[in-house]
């Protein structure tokens, strides 16, 4: 998992009377870590999943700006972000089990620097899946505007940015000496570990935010798109509407259920500092173990096309049958209705799974 009160754990305790420490005490860590095995490893084999390469089932034509690959680009780049994160939850749990000191001793240089890196590096990676997850919806908004993509800006953004903040936070908690549990004192709380809060919860903070609003504006559009290019808005088309409203809505879920908890905890420790409910926090820490890793599992259930038959997973011994495919289509006739269906589904690549066609017969963008 990913969260500030975990990375506390990777400072030398010694005799320290922090919060951290004190829960500790009644922490079963074997528990905890075969938690964060189970759903990283779900974790990863979902992100696996995501990144594999896909045959969709669309042509090429000019509109490629447009296609669904532009999405899938977004799509791919936020599954290696979730597996590079999911493996580094695996890896520290796979040796937090064997060597049994999630809280290093007093004078165990080598375990605070292990916890200090793979925290770090932890938490790189799940910040750059939050901001992925924002440049998707606002590349959506970018789709339904047939404005040009800012892909370059995005790599940018989702790698430059947690960086600095990742620096920013841990330096503050683990510099100079990797102490933050020596002093009880509140002020030096507030100087060395809420900094960390701060960096870690604002993007996670912004993404639930807005996502959500650029969602609702890219549901406006395309209500404005269908009703544009049918010219009549009947059941037809509101169910085309609506299954748009139910893979947004799916996605806004899966980012809250999975990162919602987090924000619990830091609530609850902020705001119960000196009377913390510890068993309510070991919890809700186990909460956080189980749904942070699923993230990159849930991903690849609710960014893949939701049509029977739009894609398929490419398997090196599936070449040959690609293959054939390729050949077949290149060889084959399309009437001109395909070829229509085919430009509006690779422009709004969202609609795959809506009716084909409206009760007075005229073909939707699906």
């Amino acid at each position: 998992m990913s969260d500030p009160t975990i990375q506390t754990f990777c400072c030398h305790h010694g005799n320290g009377t922090d919060v951290a420490v004190t829960v500790m005490r009644e922490f079963d860590t074997d528990s905890y870590n075969m938690v964060c095995l189970f759903s990283s490893g779900l974790g990863i084999l979902g992100a696996i999943y995501q990144v594999l390469p896909r045959e969709q089932f669309t042509n090429s034509h000019r509109w490629s700006s447009f296609s669904a690959e532009r999405g899938r680009r977004i799509i791919v780049w936020l599954a290696v972000a979730d597996l590079l994160a999911a493996v580094g939850v695996f890896a520290r749990s796979m040796i937090w089990i064997n060597k049994k000191n999630i809280m290093p001793a007093f004078d165990d240089d080598a375990s605070v620097l292990f916890c200090a890196i793979s925290s770090a590096l932890t938490q790189y990676f799940y910040t750059s899946t939050w901001i992925w997850t924002l440049c998707y919806a606002i590349d959506m908004r970018f789709v339904l505007k047939q404005a040009e993509s800012c892909h370059k800006h995005y790599h940018c953004f989702a790698w430059t940015i947690p960086a600095i903040l990742t620096t920013i936070g841990l330096s503050l908690l683990y510099y100079p000496n990797a102490n933050c549990h020596t002093s009880s004192s509140w002020c030096k709380a507030l100087v060395r570990i809420l900094p960390n809060y701060i960096v870690t919860y604002v993007p996670m903070l912004v993404v639930m935010i807005a996502n959500p609003i650029l969602y609702r504006y890219s549901i406006k559009d395309m209500k404005n798109i269908i009703t544009c290019s049918s010219g009549q808005f009947t059941s037809r088309e509101r169910d085309i509407l609506e299954a748009i409203k139910i893979k947004f809505s799916v996605i806004n879920m899966v980012f809250y259920i999975c990162w919602v908890p987090n924000l619990i905890n830091g609530v609850m420790l902020w705001s119960q500092w000196f009377h913390l409910p510890e068993e309510y926090m070991i919890a809700v820490w186990y909460v956080m173990a189980f749904t942070n890793p699923l993230q990159a599992f849930f991903n690849a259930l609710v960014y893949r096309r939701w049509s029977v038959g739009s894609e398929k997973v490419v398997l090196p011994w599936r070449h040959y049958e690609i293959s054939d495919y390729h050949v077949t289509r290149s060889t084959g006739s399309e009437t001109s209705g395909e070829s229509r269906n085919t430009f509006r589904e690779e422009i709004y690549p969202l609609l795959h799974s809506s009716p084909s066609r409206s009760v007075n017969g005229y073909k939707t963008l699906a």
